[in-house]
Formats: structure tokens, sequence, C-alpha cells
């Protein structure tokens, strides 16, 4: 195991046949993905050990290995390490029950920017909220960038990775469970909604925003309000601006203390 050669926001990598399958076996080191050069029988084990666990398998060139571990002894097989190992919609689920509390989610549809998902899992924690879903393609997963930038956040916060949001929003509705696109060109302001009940949000990536999948699946959508000339805010601003108002809510909806006995 070694980082990759260049600066120190480089993945950890873990590499070479044997020392990749025994940590699929094992499955003691949270794998965020693995490449191979090819699916042939050299390499069918660890395919398939991979996609029994979820782990999402990328086939690349051969010059993609080499840029990554230049000494060259990666015998076609990379796994890049993630920095904390993913947790279950049941995990999430339960913390909120645990806690007394109804679900308080983030759902982020495609964030590709290490440095976003970690802002976003710091104003998560901060918020208090439950757990956050992100999609395991064509998104960043739980790099070791991100947990710097999360300043510690990442070590409290649950995070799921999911192979289809639509779906997982589907199983969230059926666990009662509301939820919300945050989206620009709602007409409805997210300040006007309720967010003191068991809620979820989604959030788009950079760029493309939810999917048109994705967003018909949610119940409603919202908008923040946007008073100068850009159109929207990075996916961390929007986190930060709609969850505090869900905590102002909730904190509004709390009953009063009793006053002690004299």
């Amino acid at each position: 195991m070694a980082p990759a050669a260049g600066n120190a926001e480089q993945p950890e990598l873990l590499y070479g046949l044997h020392a990749v399958r025994e940590a699929l076996r094992a499955g003691t080191r949270p794998l965020q993905r693995l490449l191979v050069q090819r699916t042939d029988r050299q390499f069918a084990d660890l395919v398939q050990l991979a996609k029994t666990k979820r782990i999402p398998v990328h086939v690349e060139p051969p010059a993609a290995f080499d840029r990554l571990v230049p000494a060259g002894r990666h015998q076609g097989v990379i796994a890049f390490i993630a920095a904390k190992a993913y947790s279950s919609t049941e995990d999430i689920l339960e913390r909120a029950r645990v806690r007394g509390e109804p679900p308080f989610l983030v759902i982020l549809d495609g964030v590709e920017d290490p440095h976003n998902l970690g802002a976003v899992l710091r104003t998560a924690e901060a918020a208090g909220v439950h757990g956050v879903f992100i999609p395991e393609r064509r998104a960043t997963g739980l790099t070791s960038v991100v947990a710097k930038v999360s300043a510690g956040a990442l070590d409290h916060m649950l995070v799921a990775r999911v192979g289809n949001l639509s779906r997982l929003i589907e199983e969230l509705k059926e666990a009662g469970v509301w939820v919300y696109g945050v989206e620009p060109s709602a007409q409805k302001s997210y300040a006007g909604i309720d967010l003191t009940g068991p809620i979820a949000l989604v959030l788009g990536g950079e760029g493309e925003g939810i999917r048109p999948g994705v967003l018909k699946e949610c119940d409603d959508c919202v908008s923040i309000p946007m008073k100068g000339k850009v159109e929207s805010l990075n996916v961390s601003a929007a986190v930060a601006v709609v969850l505090f108002e869900g905590v102002r809510q909730r904190e509004a909806k709390k009953p009063a203390p009793s006053p002690t006995e004299s």
C-alpha cells in the first residue's frame, strides 16, 4: 500500500494481485473502487469479489496504471483505499431512531470535487444530519482529501454509497421520508416548507445539477432565491443555507423547558 507519486492530495492505493485479492477477501480495509486492465480469467475473481461487495470496477488502459504506480509493480490491478468504511441506509435511519429524531438526510447527485464533498460533510455534521448518501459512479468517494477538508466531521458522519439514487429515494419514501430536490428553477422557496419532519434534501453536483430521472422521483422541489447576477450557489454553500434553515425550524419546534420548582 502506498500513495501515488505526486502531491499529498493523491489517493492511497493498494496494488498487486495478491494484495488486492486478500484485501477484498478480508473486508477489513474500506475500498473505494477497483481498477483492472482486463476482465479475463486472471482478474475474474477480483472483479467478482468487488461486485459482490458493491465496489465499483473500472477497466483502464496500461498507461493509466503506469501513471498511478510508476514503478510498474501493479500487475494490472489497483484498488483505491477509502478514508472510511461506508454505512448502509439502515444504519443511517437507525441513527435517527436512536436519537429520537425525525430523519434529516442529504442526498448528493454527482458531486465530483472532493473539496466540495468534504465541505458538505462538515456542514452536515454541524447541522445534526443523520447521514449523507452519494452515488457509486460519477461522483467522488471518501478520499483522504475529503477527510481533510471535512475537518474531522467525516469521523462522526455516516455516509452511504448507493448504486441507484432513484431506487434509494423510493426506499426512503416507503420509510416515511419526504424528499425535496433543491433545484434553481423551482418556484417554491426552501424557506417556505416544513423542514421539521422526516426529510431528505437532494442536491446536484457541479455543472449538471440533479439529473432529470432523480429529480422526477422527488416529492417536491425548492429553490434558494438568488438576488444577484449568478444563477446558483456552489453545492456546499447551498447545503449550508438549506440545512441551517432546517436547524432553525427544528429548534423552534422544540418544547420550551419546564420551569424549575423553587
